[in-house]
């Protein structure tokens, strides 16, 4: 059996002294600091509770209105454990990050040199995905970013998310020059192309049979390069986190855009699936309409 590498050779400073203790207190302690931020995010947002629901009610109309409730109040709940959870990811020991969050799959083949493309969705373990993979693997890395409203938040996460191996963290405002740069450069780039971005070089493929504009960055990037796709996927458990690296995709992309953007959502949802409250519903999916069709939130 293979055993995950588990330290990168190049770490950023560990942060403020604050941060690193409250980093040292045990999980379950930071856990329920998460589900009380989660509660109280709950209560309050109620615009963005909504959104939940209305995303729920379209993505699983044969679920009972009960069961859409409990993943309405998970996804709050998870979102609050994951925020919470960044501080151990970007603050605590090294070794406490690899202990947490455990590689699974096909994750030798990061591995290889030569430029990769990741598909990593927006369920809530991204960040540990994120930062688990540039610690375990020595390689260039690259991802692009969209900046927080808030600029201390803002410094914050781009500070964690450069803590290993020195990525290059491309900004979404930049365009996606930089993220080529790093391709043609050999590096392993990881996007997040499942939020509605606007019709812009989007196609509208169904996703759970509702028609929503899909970025087409994923398949024309990794024919740019002409890089494998690995899907990545996080799931938060009890221990911390189980990043699955899947093998990469046949036979994509296909030189049909249109075709690749379907299969992606396609294979997003069966991952969904099975854990529909570890997924970033808060996010207006489908706010972007094929034209003439009515508004959804």
């Amino acid at each position: 059996m293979n055993t995950p590498p588990t330290l990168s050779r190049i770490e950023t400073a560990p942060g403020p002294r604050w941060l690193r203790w409250v980093a040292r207190l045990p999980l379950s302690w930071l856990r329920a600091a998460g589900t009380v931020l989660g509660a109280v995010l709950y209560l309050v947002a109620t615009r963005r509770r909504a959104v939940v629901r209305r995303n729920l009610a379209l993505c699983f109309p044969q679920a009972s209105p009960a069961q859409r409730r409990c993943w309405a109040w998970q996804a709050f709940r998870h979102f609050g454990l994951a925020f919470v959870d960044r501080v151990w990811l970007w603050h605590a020991p090294p070794a406490v990050v690899a202990r947490r969050v455990r590689l699974e799959g096909d994750w030798v083949a990061l591995s290889e040199p030569g430029p990769q493309v990741m598909f990593l969705p927006h369920f809530v373990g991204l960040d540990a995905a994120w930062t688990r993979l540039t610690q375990a693997f020595d390689r260039p890395w690259a991802t692009l970013y969209a900046p927080q409203s808030n600029s201390t938040l803002d410094a914050w996460v781009r500070r964690g998310r450069g803590r290993f191996g020195a990525p290059r963290i491309v900004s979404r405002r930049d365009g996606v020059r930089g993220v080529v740069r790093a391709l043609r450069e050999g590096a392993a780039v990881c996007l997040l192309p499942d939020m509605d971005l606007g019709a812009a070089q989007s196609v509208f493929v169904p996703f759970f049979g509702v028609p929503a504009a899909t970025v087409t960055s994923l398949p024309r990037l990794a024919a740019a390069a002409h890089a494998p796709v690995i899907p990545v996927v996080a799931r938060l458990d009890a221990r911390g986190y189980r990043v699955w690296v899947g093998p990469a995709w046949a036979d994509y992309p296909s030189g049909d855009d249109e075709a690749d953007a379907a299969r992606m959502n396609a294979e997003l949802q069966r991952w969904i699936v099975e854990t529909p409250g570890q997924y970033h519903w808060l996010h207006r999916r489908f706010k972007t309409r094929p034209p003439g069709a009515p508004g959804l939130y």
